[in-house]
């Protein structure tokens, strides 16, 4: 099979486009909305975060669920849990341990005044009652909580393609109508509420991962998407346009609200899906270099953005400025890591990296 490069292009562009939307967060919509500094609410920040918060990750699990399909195509299943170990649980753990608790520090300070020492605080990371945000400070995974979600679902799909070969081995679910695929929505709404924990649900994750493995990693499927990817993107605008005016301006927060949030996120992946095989499907320094550090790029961009944040809101300049120097110098700080990190055998393990 031809490496399907849109697949890893549209990964790493999904992971930069981190950098904006954390960025965003700092003016999102309320003190201690959800970040870990927070200057006011800017309407246009809030209404492109809001935008951009139902797809993004969602997009992420079900390209990993197409991944780890054709990964089992070259792979045992030892193979993968091995690399999955190597890749998702060895990183969440030393990144919780060691990159998030400097994220809930600057918490502690720009919000409660906290003027102890770092290394208390790291005593209060332990020990402070938290809602597991850690925008207040006090312990979370933080944007990490992706590795671990990403790690046991991984496991369980592994046991679930066994089950499935062992006792339905001729299941193809090839010969899907884009209709039907539009439908998958609502099962994706019944899974949000399964095992939904600080509002990042294991059932919807799951679920996404299995679409992506049994249904959007068949060729069929994919033509299917690209063939209607402009009714897709059609779908996709109206109902973003619809819920995020709905959030922002008229604080809807109801069940049919929920609805049109999963909806408009799967819209969007099967846009993202359609739309990447025309344009995205190409190979180059640039795409090979990103397809290789995204995932050590999302480990260590997000500490690095907060202590940018922290100190660029100290500076007197207009919001856009104030967001632009944000992302940058997170960006380049968050590359220059990498560079850096990449080079040490053992310590590259603990970022995610192999080379």
């Amino acid at each position: 099979m031809a490496r399907k490069y849109y697949i890893d292009n549209l990964r790493w562009l999904a992971i930069l486009l981190l950098f904006p939307f954390h960025a965003l967060q700092i003016w999102g919509g309320g003190e201690y909305r959800g970040f870990y500094i927070w200057s006011h609410t800017n309407m246009v920040m809030y209404v492109l975060s809001t935008a951009i918060y139902p797809w993004y990750m969602t997009l992420l699990f079900a390209i990993a669920g197409i991944s780890s399909r054709y990964a089992l195509q070259k792979r045992s299943p030892k193979q993968v849990i091995a690399e999955r170990t190597r890749k998702l649980l060895i990183p969440f753990i030393f990144g919780t341990l060691v990159l998030v608790p400097a994220m809930t520090y600057i918490a502690e300070i720009f919000f409660n005044g906290y003027t102890g020492s770092y290394l208390h605080q790291y005593y209060l990371f332990f020990t402070k009652e938290t809602d597991l945000t850690g925008y207040k400070g006090g312990f979370t995974p933080a944007h990490l909580w992706f590795l671990i979600y990403l790690f046991v679902i991984s496991l369980v799909s592994l046991l679930v393609a066994r089950l499935q070969k062992k006792y339905l081995p001729k299941l193809s679910i090839a010969n899907v109508s884009y209709w039907i695929l539009i439908l998958l929505f609502v099962p994706e709404w019944l899974m949000l509420y399964v095992l939904n924990i600080g509002g990042k649900s294991i059932g919807q994750f799951f679920i996404l991962f299995l679409f992506g493995y049994y249904i959007l990693s068949e060729e069929t499927v994919l033509q299917t998407i690209k063939k209607y990817r402009f009714v897709s993107l059609f779908l996709w605008i109206i109902a973003g346009c619809i819920y995020t005016y709905l959030y922002c301006f008229e604080n809807l927060r109801s069940e049919w609200g929920t609805g049109l949030f999963v909806f408009f996120g799967w819209m969007g992946i099967l846009t993202l899906l359609g739309i990447a095989q025309t344009i995205l499907n190409f190979h180059n320094k640039i795409s090979a270099y990103f397809t290789q550090a995204s995932f050590s790029i999302y480990i260590i961009h997000l500490t690095l953005l907060v202590i940018a944040g922290y100190f660029v809101l100290k500076i007197s300049t207009s919001v856009f400025v104030q967001f632009t120097l944000i992302v940058l110098s997170s960006f380049l700080a968050t590359i220059l890591f990498y560079e850096i990190v990449k080079r040490i055998p053992f310590v590259r393990i603990l970022f995610g990296s192999s080379k």
